[in-house]
């Protein structure tokens, strides 16, 4: 076995510390619980000075890929890789504001449009009960009306979640979860939406389930999308979304009351 790390690239040497330590870590050279070489061996190895090694040891701990330890014992220590990492960063885009409303529309559109086809595709028999019982959920909250608002929006985030748990992939699962987890900023500051919306939508989500549970992958497809349409079409009513798509979705950074 070669060497862990060699002299970095000078004319790039900040980052060129980063991706090699990165590098080792997601090429499996250094496993989860693994300590990096000490600060004096690491500089040796890379050819690079103190302040330079530590400023790129602080990125990759925020990047969460280790964890610097104190005290006697202490240095870098490698972390276990999760999707925590990617949701992060992606709940960060979306929390800051930084996509437009149709921009996360048009992701939703593509990417929960494939998540429910598969879901379609792979239906099985312990998924029906648990997503009617969403279904059921989003009705009741929906005769409650503009009082049960709240409710019916969780049901209806609900459901979406169940079609990609309904994939038996992680991927989707942790992608979508982080998206439904984090929109609820866009929906405080834009959602215009009383007992009319709700029942309109509580129609559409009947339909795709109908479409899921018989196994019609591309109904159900086009029937989430048109879903997903109308919901952002609510959200662009508000007096606002108008600046914040021709700002790019970055204007306005403040947190709604």
């Amino acid at each position: 076995m070669g060497p862990l790390f060699r002299a970095a690239r000078q004319s790039r040497i900040f980052e060129d510390v980063v991706e090699q330590i990165e590098e080792a870590i997601l090429g499996g050279k250094l496993q989860a619980g693994d300590r990096l070489p000490p600060e004096r061996e690491l500089k040796e190895m890379l050819k690079t000075s103190r302040s330079t090694l530590r400023e790129a040891l602080r990125v990759l701990e925020q990047k969460g890929l280790i964890e610097i330890r104190l005290g006697t014992g202490g240095g870098a220590v490698v972390k276990s890789i999760s999707s925590d990492q990617i949701s992060q960063s992606l709940g960060l885009l979306i929390r800051s504001r930084q996509v437009t409303l149709r921009q996360l529309a048009e992701f939703r559109e593509r990417f929960e449009g494939d998540v429910v086809a598969l879901a379609a595709s792979r239906v099985g028999g312990t998924d029906l009960a648990p997503l009617h019982r969403h279904l059921e959920e989003a009705a009741r909250c929906a005769r409650g009306g503009e009082a049960t608002l709240m409710g019916f929006l969780e049901a209806d985030k609900e459901i979406h979640l169940f079609f990609a748990k309904m994939t038996r992939n992680p991927i989707y699962i942790s992608i979508l979860r982080t998206v439904h987890d984090n929109i609820s900023r866009y929906f405080k500051r834009y959602l215009v939406m009383a007992t009319r919306e709700m029942e309109e939508n509580l129609a559409d989500l009947c339909d795709v389930v109908a479409a899921v549970e018989r196994g019609d992958g591309e109904t159900a497809r086009s029937r989430l999308q048109a879903h997903i349409r109308r919901f952002n079409a609510y959200m662009e009513r508000h007096p606002e979304a108008a600046r914040s798509e021709t700002d790019g979705g970055a204007a306005d950074h403040q947190e709604p009351d």
